[in-house]
């Protein structure tokens, strides 16, 4: 066999702590699935509440589509009027931080987790994301591990991030590229 070779009855996550006890984690899974998760309950300030409760931290004017998966919500922060549109998935392993007037759309991922395929292990490998404030991702869109998305960057409809986005900038593709600035008329 080699040494190299993917092991997966290796694998041993045990010293990733998800943050929450066994029970809140439980109880989030279902309240996740059956109402955040859902196209039944369209009612943004219902889910704002949920989350809150289950201790994410988030702010005023916040709307949030239906289908849309939060995986740990005590790792979330989400500032004032930031849109998060359908069937958006954060998967935030680590923690997630969204900036003021931030939009993620439709069919996002903002994945927080990822496996490290160089060791036969497949060890888990956690980073946090930021969207600061003004950043937009586009529809399928996926941003990875430890990515930054600086002030009013804008990440193109159905483009992977795997490194930071630099302010008032376009980016477009796989891996995503600098495709243009924005000018200084779209500031105002």
């Amino acid at each position: 066999m080699n040494q190299n070779q993917t092991r997966l009855d290796l694998y041993d996550n045990r010293w990733y702590k998800p943050g929450g006890n066994p029970l809140s984690r439980l109880i989030w899974y279902f309240v996740n699935h059956l109402v955040l998760n859902s196209a039944l309950f369209p009612v943004s300030s219902f889910k704002v509440l949920l989350l809150r409760m289950f201790g994410a931290k988030v702010g005023e004017g916040v709307v949030i589509k239906p289908t849309v998966n939060i995986k740990y919500p005590w790792n979330l922060t989400i500032g004032n009027y930031v849109w998060i549109g359908e069937e958006v998935w954060i998967d935030n392993l680590g923690k997630v931080t969204i900036g003021d007037h931030a939009c993620i759309s439709q069919g996002a991922l903002l994945l927080c987790g990822n496996h490290n395929y160089r060791k036969p292990t497949f060890d888990l490998m956690v980073g946090n994301i930021t969207l600061e404030d003004g950043a937009w991702v586009g529809a399928k869109s996926i941003v990875g591990p430890g990515v930054t998305l600086k002030s009013h960057a804008v990440l193109s409809a159905g483009s992977v991030a795997g490194s930071d986005l630099e302010p008032w900038s376009v980016y477009r593709g796989n891996p995503a590229q600098l495709i243009r600035k924005r000018t200084s008329d779209e500031h105002q």
